[in-house]
């Protein structure tokens, strides 16, 4: 029979990880909720199963969007809140489902909810294809009977999500088609117009000023040990991905992240706006505060935040609130910290927090949007200097083998 390793939030209010024996992971669920525990993840230990999901999950074109995801969950708060049943609300999905992949997740927790399974149980079968906190909010609603409600919080949570993830991506598509045209042009510049001008410099036989010797050898040496610099470029990045797979190489990659001057900045606001909304979502829907931590902790991409985060459970088990952990944290902005104070003192705390996660993805976008504005010019600057560097490399070889003064 498999084993699984589960994580789960016990009757106390603690997270308690271990592994049991069931015959699945439904049943595995199943045997936490008899304990009276909230199951955050349940993983198979070894097995056909987990590399079932692993080999799913390595296929992009068969899992499902965060776009998709926030589709389905906007039209099942809908169909359920217009009074149709669970199973009624996913054959409608199916049947409308404009992907394979959204047709093959809907009919798959629709042949769940028809065997006896509550829509949680259904979705943890497809846990993969679903954020971190999804089943624990779905379990969450079904607790307080506000599916609905649940499922449009969700929505709104993952559009939020995707905007943010798409406004980061299309503020740094400029900047790098203009680094990849000024590389190239460089390039281009020393390995097929300066090798142009070298018979006439050896038919003049006069010696080349240095600054045009620096540049013919720039050309010269992209040309013949191009290989050596690509193959060292991908023995670089495979290096440190490798270094960043471990934990302590990601800790001390992201730690180093958090301390650059400018990125820094932009990736701390991005991480508090993701912590303080997926939490502020799952205790405005009834998850228990120890297990909407480890569950909004969960979604925090940067090790060294994961890391400061990982102290405010025992704060929490020790009555101190939310501020004053997070404050000593180290990482956590002080505007946020003042405002998850006043929304604790006034009882508004989701809110609150949902309030904060707004304010830093303003900031984000607006530092990108700076960042934007400054670097697009500042690599043109560089990238004329270069340009003129190098032609004035060139005339300066040109008038001195014509004897003409310079």
């Amino acid at each position: 029979m498999p084993h699984f390793r589960y994580k789960a939030v016990n009757g106390a209010g603690e997270i308690v990880e271990g592994e049991i024996e069931a015959l699945d992971r439904i049943a595995a669920i199943d045997r936490l909720h008899t304990d009276g525990s909230t199951p955050i993840r349940a993983d198979e230990v070894g097995g056909a199963r987990t590399w079932e999901l692993r080999l799913r999950g390595g296929r992009r074109g068969q899992r499902l969007s965060l776009g998709d995801v926030a589709l389905i969950s906007q039209e099942m708060a809908t169909l359920l809140r217009a009074g149709l049943p669970a199973d009624r609300a996913l054959t409608i999905l199916s049947s409308l489902a404009d992907k394979p992949t959204k047709r093959s997740f809907a009919s798959s927790v629709l042949e769940k909810v028809r065997s006896g399974a509550t829509m949680s149980d259904a979705l943890e079968q497809r846990r993969d294809d679903l954020p971190s906190y999804y089943v624990g909010m779905v379990r969450a609603g079904e607790a307080s009977n506000s599916l609905p409600t649940i499922f449009a919080r969700l929505a709104e949570l993952l559009n939020r999500s995707k905007a943010v993830r798409e406004n980061v991506k299309s503020a740094l598509y400029y900047p790098i088609i203009v680094l990849v045209v000024a590389a190239a042009t460089i390039v281009i510049l020393l390995t097929v117009v300066v090798p142009e001008f070298r018979p006439l410099f050896e038919s003049a036989g006069a010696t080349l000023p240095w600054p045009t010797r620096v540049v013919v050898a720039a050309g010269d040496l992209i040309k013949e040990f191009w290989w050596a610099g690509l193959f060292g470029l991908i023995v670089a990045v495979a290096g440190v991905r490798h270094h960043y797979a471990r934990p302590a190489g990601r800790l001390f990659w992201d730690t180093r992240v958090l301390k650059s001057p400018i990125l820094g900045a932009l990736v701390l606001k991005l991480e508090v706006a993701r912590f303080t909304r997926t939490l502020g979502t799952l205790l405005g829907s009834g998850v228990v505060e120890l297990g909407a931590l480890s569950i909004a902790a969960s979604t925090v991409a940067n090790c060294a935040v994961s890391v400061a985060l990982s102290n405010v459970a025992l704060q929490l088990k020790r009555g101190d609130g939310w501020w004053l952990p997070l404050r000593e944290t180290g990482v956590f902005p002080e505007l946020a910290v003042q405002m998850i104070q006043v929304g604790e003192e006034s009882g508004q705390l989701p809110a609150m927090l949902l309030q904060v996660a707004e304010i830093f993805d303003e900031e984000v976008q607006r530092t990108l949007e700076r960042l934007l504005a400054l670097l697009v010019p500042l690599v043109t600057i560089v990238l004329g200097l270069i340009v003129a560097a190098i032609i004035a490399a060139m005339l300066l070889a040109i008038l001195s083998t014509y004897n003409m003064p310079v």
